[in-house]
């Protein structure tokens, strides 16, 4: 409330309803100050939980769903204040993104109706001006590209000239490359689902049946699986692969049910010691997860290759070596401790704690550096962290959980080590799992795929979408181009001009 303190009133009825109102709005803002504080408080728990040092964090997921309501929550309570008092509330943390400078800027001038001074009727000059920029939304549109193409004819011999009709991506189809990329995209990117987009188009008046959609997927996918082989190729030239496979429900229709098949995800980043080939991940389907898919798709492949415990990796030629991964013994480790507390559980989490914050130092750095500090700092952890484990194992009942767990480390100690004498090996196989991740959410979104056909298709899109994300490549963008020059007759001699590290965006006639 404003007060002017040079006019109070002198009427003491009026003053006593001033004073009261200026106590219900004290009473008011202390208790929207209160709820702010202990929504703040909620979030930055849920902000430790994630980012803080716990021996679990939150699903990503879990955490976003979370501070999505407490956002909202704190915002509610801000708007009801005035405007002077909730600027001065402070913020958990910067909520103005930056706007980039490659947007569109629609100018709006706000000027004064007269241009004559109000007081005292003087004639106004400009001496500056104010400039504040808000961040709008132009809401999506389809729109129809009409191609004309003139005929002309020669009077002397009666031919007809006319330009080539160009390519469509989809035989006798109506959608651009831009259409066919952005539905791609909203499937198997954004997860969603073929039928959710008829409705959203239809809503736009165009109707765009949920089949038509599904065979725009399919020829669009037909230019895309040469470049998938490609990129299969990229993968598999590495020495260190990362290595794992995910469910997937395939529609079994003479069974009346799904069955489960399986993509197979296969993940080279150098990145951790600093190398210099680019990232990519390819995924491969197969019906079902017999060990001879893995010795298939790793047939030429000579190397290191960093596992889960998945036994069928066991079953890999001679040329390469299994490193495992510490996340995974680590998880064992911390399910027991959730369970039953059991101390010996504990100090095994803090031992492994131990060496990922060596790992966290040396991050980045080189190959020969990361081997060097784990010799000097890690090895004598990991001798210390075995005679300890073997001790622990003989005095606790060899049924127990626990002491599964500890078989699981003790019967892959060979592999779980394989990190100390070479540097570009991860103490974990969280770059599989990072790539894994949108799988599973576009399984949570359209349920399952239509046949083996869909699962394939499902693993060449996966393909280029999460290899494009990890060369900072926008998926849209890229596939969009891609489509459109695949169909105009891309040589395939120059087919790794269009993978995503190597791509630039172009016309088709480039």
């Amino acid at each position: 409330m404003n007060i002017d303190l040079a006019a109070l009133p002198d009427d003491v009825e009026t003053l006593q309803r001033l004073v009261r109102s200026l106590a219900a709005e004290r009473t008011s803002l202390s208790q929207a100050q209160a709820e702010i504080e202990r929504l703040n408080l909620i979030i930055k728990k849920l902000q430790r939980s994630q980012f803080g040092r716990r021996a679990e964090r939150l699903d990503d997921d879990q955490l976003q769903f979370g501070l999505e309501d407490l956002d909202t929550d704190l915002a509610c309570v801000e708007a009801s204040l005035p405007l002077a008092q909730a600027a001065d509330i402070p913020k958990a943390r910067d909520e103005r993104p930056s706007l980039p400078a490659h947007l569109t800027r629609e100018d709006v001038r706000l000027d004064v109706e007269h241009q004559v001074c109000s007081c005292c009727g003087g004639a106004l000059h400009l001496i500056g001006e104010t400039t504040s920029e808000m961040l709008d939304h132009v809401p999506a549109r389809l729109q129809v590209v009409r191609i004309c193409r003139p005929r002309y004819g020669c009077r002397a011999c009666g031919t007809i000239h006319q330009a080539p009709a160009p390519e469509r991506p989809i035989a006798k189809g109506l959608a651009t490359p831009a259409l066919l990329a952005h539905v791609l995209v909203s499937k198997y990117c954004d997860h969603l689902p073929l039928y959710r987009q008829s409705q959203i188009f239809a809503r736009q008046g165009v109707e765009i049946d949920r089949s038509t959609l599904a065979n725009w997927v399919g020829g669009a996918c037909w230019w895309l699986e040469p470049l998938q082989n490609r990129l299969a190729e990229h993968v598999f030239a590495s020495q260190k692969l990362f290595a794992d496979d995910t469910p997937i429900p395939v529609l079994d229709p003479g069974r009346g049910r799904t069955k489960t098949g399986r993509l197979w995800v296969y993940a080279r980043d150098d990145r951790p010691w600093n190398g210099t080939d680019p990232p990519a991940a390819v995924y491969l389907y197969s019906p079902d997860r017999k060990a001879e898919r893995p010795v298939a798709h790793l047939a030429e492949f000579k190397g290191i290759v960093q596992v889960d415990g998945y036994p069928g990796f066991e079953q890999l030629g001679a040329d390469i070596r299994l490193a495992a991964c510490w996340a995974h013994a680590r998880r064992k480790f911390y399910e027991v401790h959730q369970a039953t507390a059991s101390p010996i559980a504990a100090e095994a989490l803090r031992r492994i704690a131990e060496l990922y914050a060596i790992e966290t130092v040396i991050r980045g750095q080189a190959a020969a550096t990361r081997q060097g500090m784990r010799q000097a700092r890690s090895l004598p952890l990991v001798r210390a962290m075995k005679s300890w484990l073997a001790a622990q194992l003989s005095h606790i009942p060899p049924r127990s959980s626990l002491a599964d767990e500890i078989r699981y480390a003790l019967t892959r100690w060979d592999a779980l080590c394989r990190f100390l004498d070479d540097g570009r090996i991860e103490l974990d196989t969280n770059t599989v799992e990072r790539v894994i991740r949108p799988v599973t959410l576009g399984r949570k979104n359209h349920l399952f795929a239509g046949s083996d056909g869909g699962a394939k298709r499902w693993a060449t899109i996966c393909s280029l979408i999460t290899t494009a994300k990890l060369n900072d490549v926008e998926p849209f963008s890229y596939l969009q181009n891609v489509i459109e020059r695949m169909s105009s007759g891309h040589a395939m001699s120059r087919l790794d001009d269009l993978l995503p590290w190597n791509w630039r965006p172009t016309t088709a006639l480039n």
